[in-house]
């Protein structure tokens, strides 16, 4: 599932889009602080939820949904404004919720529920990743992958033969990639499973995987075991 933000204030749009990120699985295609441009990209884009400021320069929230529906666009619309006389109208515009600013976690959890439990979307993952390398932009085959290191919030993607660092949260990065072949083992660590050789056990009851083409052991952390061990099968 994905979405787009539109709020003409910075600091609200961050706070959306770093409470999606660490709630939900959801990614964010791109934010607006102009709603006439949001609107255009909608129309093509047709994300599957548009998160929704009211009082906006240029064009308020009602008007920008109201043309949604005109146009046919079925994206969830879901208005997050800090006035509350809007609801009645927006819920005739068949908003899916109302975000009331300032909104708790606790809130937001409960919109992030609803959400999970429609109807799953069919996923599909990139096959290729395009990462900085020396000023330059390497198309890398995810296949290529061993594993993903986070170091002092840098995410680092090791290959068998290159390293490449990009500024975002494991969590984050982990959504680029397919769950049937990327799994997080340790808090700081995600691996390739294709590219696992040896399970090897270590102290107090958790192990180390020698990966092929990697000399360094990653970490199995026995947070991660149960889930692992029903990956990998009984061991």
């Amino acid at each position: 599932m994905n979405c787009i933000i539109v709020d003409d204030e910075m600091p609200a749009r961050k706070e959306l889009s770093y409470l999606i990120e660490q709630n939900s699985d959801i990614t964010i295609l791109k934010d607006f602080d102009d709603a006439p441009e949001a609107l255009e990209y909608v129309r093509q884009a047709k994300p599957d939820l548009v998160f929704l400021d009211i009082s906006m320069p240029q064009l308020d929230g009602m008007s920008f949904a109201r043309q949604l529906r005109q146009w046919g666009v079925d994206s969830r619309v879901i208005f997050v404004t800090a006035h509350r006389e809007y609801a009645v109208e927006a819920f005739e515009l068949e908003a899916f919720d109302y975000l009331l600013k300032p909104f708790s976690e606790d809130r937001l959890e409960l919109l992030l529920n609803k959400l999970s439990a429609l109807d799953p979307v069919e996923i599909s993952y990139p096959e290729k990743l395009t990462l900085w390398k020396s000023e330059k932009m390497r198309v890398v085959p995810v296949t290529e992958l061993c594993y993903i290191e986070v170091r002092e919030r840098e995410v680092h993607i090791f290959t068998k033969e290159d390293a490449f660092v990009v500024v975002s949260s494991i969590s984050s990065f982990q959504k680029k990639l397919d769950p049937k072949k990327f799994f997080r083992c340790h808090r700081s660590f995600v691996v390739n499973l294709d590219k696992i050789e040896e399970i090897i056990p270590w102290f107090n009851h958790t192990y180390q995987l020698k990966l092929k083409d990697i000399e360094s052991p990653i970490p199995v952390s026995r947070h991660y075991l149960s889930e692992f061990k029903q990956i990998m099968g009984s061991f």
